[in-house]
């Protein structure tokens, strides 16, 4: 494929994986092995154009963020706390992300990671939706410490491509008793200091021919993905939350396994 045509797809892959539980980072990996691009001249790419999913948040919430914002601004207890909440559980990926970038890198070089964390998350997910038991109605910001904290810690399994951002923050808000659509949300909201730091620190560490104009994906293929992406997201968020909190997480757990298994068979026989 050409640049522009993959451009357009890994920002539909992006739109379409970031905020369901089975890894967008694993699904872009295992893309790169599919269409057989060059996932190192992408690599760039695939980060910073998870901002426009992240600005599909933001848009899509902004009443709560403004609200939340001006609560902050004045004092007020649910301002302060869902602030509270987002930077609390924001932390540990931070340090820990930055402790261990040169191994998480090694990971991301790794398709046959992604395939088993693919399969092994599905039957996770399967797991905590049997034994889930959650206790209320309350929102992001009624959440206790405890669950914060727990939520923070579980995002960190998230480094291990194929395991999946969403998945883990939403599963570690399940397994403590958050009911479906705060998780959901709560990774949601979780996700805009999280990308925004990942691709900050990329664009910090590896940025210098993109900046300069002499890298092949360049920003004409990074603003064909941002846009894509920021649409096909949009729409997920909004399907999303309506659905899981209907049905649960079980159909997404059994399509990770059934994307992780045919990984792992197509990537034996190559």
């Amino acid at each position: 494929m050409n640049e522009t045509l993959t451009a357009i797809v890994l920002g539909i892959v992006e739109g379409l994986t970031e905020f369901v539980p089975v890894s967008s980072t694993g699904h872009l990996i295992l893309a790169s092995e599919l269409f057989g691009y060059d996932a190192a001249e992408w690599a760039m790419f695939n980060v910073v154009i998870q901002l426009g999913a992240i600005l599909a948040v933001v848009y899509q919430y902004w009443g709560t963020f403004w609200n939340a914002g001006m609560g902050v601004l004045r004092l007020e207890s649910e301002g302060l706390r869902f602030a509270r909440n987002i930077i609390v559980a924001f932390i540990p990926s931070a340090i820990l992300g930055l402790a261990f970038k040169d191994y998480i890198d090694i990971m991301l070089g790794s398709p046959s990671i992604v395939a088993w964390a693919l399969i092994l998350g599905g039957i996770a997910i399967l797991g905590i939706e049997k034994v889930a038991n959650p206790k209320g109605e309350e929102t992001v910001a009624d959440l206790p410490l405890r669950q914060v904290i727990g939520v923070g810690f579980a995002q960190c399994l998230a480094m291990v491509p194929g395991v999946s951002r969403s998945g883990a923050t939403i599963m570690g808000a399940l397994a403590m008793g958050v009911n479906r659509k705060t998780a959901a949300e709560f990774s949601f909201f979780l996700a805009v200091p999280t990308m925004i730091g990942a691709s900050t620190l990329e664009l910090w560490q590896k940025g210098g021919d993109l900046m300069a104009g002499t890298a092949r994906v360049g920003w004409g293929e990074i603003a064909i993905g941002f846009v894509v992406s920021f649409v096909v997201a949009l729409v997920v968020i909004r399907a999303f939350v309506a659905y899981v909190s209907r049905h649960g997480f079980a159909p997404f757990a059994w399509y990770r396994i059934v994307v992780g298994a045919a990984a792992v068979a197509w990537l034996a026989l190559r």
